[in-house]
Formats: C-alpha cells, structure tokens, sequence
C-alpha cells in the first residue's frame, strides 16, 4: 500500500472504527475541589496561555493528524481556518509523504494560507531520522507550512504492529536529533502517538536537551488498535497480536504527571483523549501547560466549519465553567488549584513511587 492511500484508510478508521477509548485515560479519577464562593464572576475568567511566543485565547492546540493527499487537504484547511478565528495552535499529520511526494504538499501549505498567525507545527517521525533525515528535511518540512516549530513523533508501539512498520529507535537517533536541533532555527517539540510518555523517556529526552512534550497518552485513538483493524483486513498474522497489546501504554492523566515529576520545568501538551473543556481544565490542574485534541476536531471538521467552530465555543464554555467553579481566574491559577487524586491514578502514583504531597509540590512549582 502506498503511503497517500495508508494515510487515507487512517483517517477512515480513526472516524469510523472502534479504536476510541480502548482503555481509560484515567482523567476521571481527577477531581477539581468545587469552590462555592470563587471570588470571581464568569467575564472575569481568562483563558489566554503562551505558546512558542504566542498568545492563545484558549489553552489548546489541535495536534498533528492529516495531510498528504487532496481530500485530507480539505479538513487541514477547514481546521486551519477555524484555528485562526477561534485563535488556537494547530499541528500538521507527518510530512514525510511530502518529503517524498512532494506533489502532495499542498495539503499541508493550506494550513498557513488559512491561519496566517496562528502557532502552527511542523510534523516528522524519529524513525526516519534513523533512515537518514537530515536537517535538510527538517528545514523542507518546517518551510513548507512556515512552522512555528516542529513535532517529532515517537510512536514505537504503532510501528511494531503497523503491517509497513518501521520500529527504529536507537539511541543514535536522538543524537542526530540533537545535532539536528542545533542547526535548527525553530524549537522541536517531541510527541508520543497514543501510548504515552514516562519518567524515563522524559529524563531521556531531557538529557538530550528536548523539554517540549506532547505526552500523547493512552484514552483517546489507539494506534495499535488502527493497525490491529488494518491487519485484520489484510489477514496478516499481527492481528492477534495487535488485538493483545491495543490498551497498552501509560493512560494521559498519568503520563502528564510522570512527564511533570521527571522535568518539572518541561513545558507539557497533554493529549491523548481529551474530549470536552472539563478534560482541559483536569489536565492543566494535574500538570500540563496547555491541551491537545485530535480526533474529535477531525470528528467535526468534516462536518464543515460552521460545527467546527460550534465545538471549539462548547469546549471554550466548559473550560471557564471549570475554572470559575473551582475558584481559577486565570490559566496559572487553574495551574494549582485544589484537586482530588484517587482510584486507579492514585493507585498508578503509588506504585511508581510517587507520593502526592511530593507531586503537589512539583506541580504548584512548575
């Protein structure tokens, strides 16, 4: 299959499939105290967060999913045009079909044709930094949305199960990285896929200088569980296999604490299921900077614009709500505001060490 038609059947699947939610992304284990008197009203709630030198009016970004053939042009350019009203960040869906079609460009350049100012991201994978991507591509990719900066996506777990997969992830590959980031003249941020960053993968990251971090946990799209619908098509003997390992990785509530225990002064996306403004305000208090959502802005983007921006108003209303509710006037505030850990989250701090008081501190800091 070639890469335009996997990127296609992709999309498919993710809208059409049962690959949402295979396990929880444990945010419902997260509690925001309720403040009976906030000492705030309503139009004093302010949404407004900075990122890459920008100022968002709400702390979201839509992260990388489409490109790379005219049709999924259509929904970058519909997501673009909203972005840029509704003043939010976006990211691209990997170029390396762009890279290596380059007729297919175009479905990424309409994103800044139709968001002019808006924080836009560039998007490659580490494998093919092992297959030989240089600064070269970094800079064709980053040029050909005029990128803010740009994502550079792990996502081993897809690649194992992928019927085309390539799981290269040696250790050299993040030292061209850095070599790479050096010669660069944007940040790169380092995104995971669906299963979710760890302590370890966070300290390793940062050893290597790359402190921007899209944890991209477990609890939204499960890219094993995509593979494992592809492989069942295809009849290949990963089917099985993948069907066993569709709920692995680390759920996003946890995986933002980890990233944040591991490098407290990281600046941190938390994605990975979000779904609605209240998961917004849950992922800030728990630790990240701002939120990413996918799948359900591609769920609403080919619905056309006009339901686009109708849900981007419902998750703006949510987010205030949460915030007034529990007493945050502002996005730092919602940054350490009271909140209630327990069931399996609490239950995953405690068996990985980490002692709430500990955390509290950590993230009230950050």
């Amino acid at each position: 299959m070639s890469l335009i038609n996997r990127k296609l059947e992709h999309v498919e699947i993710c809208l059409y499939e049962d690959v949402q939610g295979v396990i929880s992304t444990l945010l419902e284990d997260v509690t925001l105290v309720h403040q009976a008197m906030p000492r705030l009203s309503l139009r004093d709630v302010d949404t407004r967060a900075v990122f890459l030198g920008k100022t968002l009016t709400l702390p979201l970004m839509v992260t990388g999913m489409t490109g790379g053939h005219p049709e999924l042009g259509k929904v970058n350019g519909i997501i673009a045009q909203v972005v840029e009203e509704i003043g939010i960040a976006m990211g691209v869906g990997s170029q390396r079909v762009a890279i290596e079609r380059p007729e297919t460009a175009e479905s990424f350049r309409i994103t800044r044709k139709m968001a002019p100012t808006a924080p836009l991201i560039a998007n490659l994978g580490l494998p093919q930094v092992t297959r030989g991507y240089g600064i070269k591509q970094f800079k064709d990719a980053v040029q050909m949305i005029e990128a803010d900066a740009i994502a550079v996506h792990l996502n081993p777990a897809q690649e194992l199960f992928q019927p085309e997969g390539e799981p290269e992830y040696p250790l050299s590959a993040l030292e061209t990285l850095r070599d790479i980031s050096r010669e660069l003249n944007v940040p790169i941020i380092i995104k995971e896929s669906g299963t979710g960053i760890s302590i370890e993968t966070a300290r390793l990251l940062s050893e290597y200088g790359f402190k921007t971090l899209d944890v991209s946990g477990q609890g939204g799209t499960s890219w094993i569980a995509v593979e494992m619908v592809r492989n069942k098509r295809k009849g290949n003997w990963k089917y099985r296999s993948s069907q066993l390992f569709a709920g692995w990785g680390i759920p996003t509530a946890a995986s933002i604490i980890e990233a944040r225990y591991a490098v407290p002064d990281s600046y941190i996306i938390g994605s990975g299921g979000i779904r609605t403004g209240l998961d917004v305000a849950k992922s800030i208090a728990l630790g990240a900077n701002i939120a990413g959502m996918a799948n359900p802005v591609l769920f609403n983007a080919v619905k056309g614009k006009t339901q686009l921006k109708s849900f981007f108003e419902e998750i703006g209303f949510q987010l205030k709500a949460a915030m007034l509710l529990s007493g945050s006037k502002d996005i730092g505030s919602l940054r350490k505001a009271p909140l209630v850990i327990w069931g399996k989250l609490r239950e995953w701090m405690e068996s990985r060490g980490l002692t709430l008081s500990v955390y509290e501190s950590i993230r009230k800091g950050a």
